[in-house]
């Protein structure tokens, strides 16, 4: 079916395209590894240093695929990559993987090798020639050897305290980049909307209208906080992150905050609207509650006093002004 996408099937392709195919794969790894280990460089050393091992295992594989191919076909390679070839296992493109985590990038790479070596396991099941066979044999046995080669560094590497450092950095850099702006706009969307959608909710009694200034409230101090925080810090001295991620994270957490208690209020009937809207505020404070106690290590008593005090007297406050 190669012929409908525009690549060739793998089927189609000569013992010479094969090998050039994993000369090109080989190298393009070896570029994914050193993209990896330039952009891990500063904050994660050690995993960095891992990554320049693997790519260096790459090259050693790519010189000797480029000896076997002169050997057999001569100096002149076909050029033919992973892109022409229908089926093949594809690879992320390197812009993108910049923006993972450092576990995640970790688990990309494993899934790289293990992802080659089936391939060429595969290939070499489906074919009946011999001598393709065990071309493809041998590829699949450099792949499962590229993955030992990985897992023995990550070994030798993991030895050392640094990576339990970067591990510890890794997750510091979560925090500050969502989970404290996220906090914040959560905090700031639960609490600051509660008078003014309840205040007008007592004030008026109609569910409608509760609902558009909940809703406006809602929208309004989420592009608010959002703005606020990618304006606030660049991340460049303080090493909080990309000021768009932590934008997003207040911002969209802020407007969720306030379309929690907002959303009842669709709900036609006052009374069953303004009583699930209690409840979703008692969930959201209790969440924001959970939150500081897991991520930013405050103590439960504590963050539960300072939160819902905070959200009962905001709470009152509106009551109190719809009412008078």
């Amino acid at each position: 079916m190669g012929y409908l996408t525009g690549r060739r099937s793998f089927k189609d392709l000569s013992e010479q395209e094969i090998l050039a195919l994993a000369i090109s794969s080989e190298e393009d790894d070896a570029r994914i590894y050193r993209g990896y280990a330039e952009f891990l460089r500063h904050y994660y050393p050690h995993t960095a240093e891992i990554f320049n091992d693997m790519a260096q295992e790459e090259d050693d594989h790519r010189s000797k695929l480029i000896d076997l191919h002169q050997r057999r076909f001569g100096s002149v390679i076909p050029l033919i990559r992973r892109e022409h070839v229908a089926g093949f296992y594809a690879r992320k493109p390197l812009w993108l993987s910049k923006h993972l985590s450092l576990e995640k990038i970790r688990g990309e790479a494993c899934m790289m090798e293990r992802a080659a070596e089936q391939f060429y396991l595969k290939a070499a099941a489906h074919t009946s020639d011999a001598s393709t066979r065990k071309l493809l044999g041998d590829l699949a046995a450099a792949e499962a050897g590229h993955t030992r080669s990985a897992q023995d560094m990550t070994q030798a590497h993991s030895e050392s305290p640094a990576l339990d450092d970067e591990d510890l950095t890794a997750k510091r850099q979560f925090i500050l980049t969502w989970v404290q702006p996220g906090l914040a706009g959560l905090m700031d969307g639960s609490v600051s909307t509660l008078a003014p959608i309840f205040a007008t909710a007592f004030a008026t009694q109609d569910t409608w209208t509760t609902f558009l200034v909940g809703l406006a409230a809602s929208i309004g101090a989420g592009i608010s906080m959002g703005f606020t925080e990618a304006a606030s810090d660049d991340g460049t001295l303080s090493g909080r992150g990309s000021p768009i991620k932590r934008g997003i994270a207040a911002g969209v957490m802020t407007t969720l905050g306030g379309l929690g208690h907002a959303l009842p209020y669709l709900i036609p009937h006052f009374t069953t609207a303004t009583l699930i809207a209690f409840i979703v505020v008692f969930i959201e404070l209790w969440a924001i509650v959970w939150i500081q106690n897991k991520y930013m290590e405050t103590p439960f008593f504590r963050a539960a006093f300072q939160v819902v005090l905070g959200g009962a007297l905001v709470f009152a406050a509106g009551v109190l002004i719809g009412n008078g």
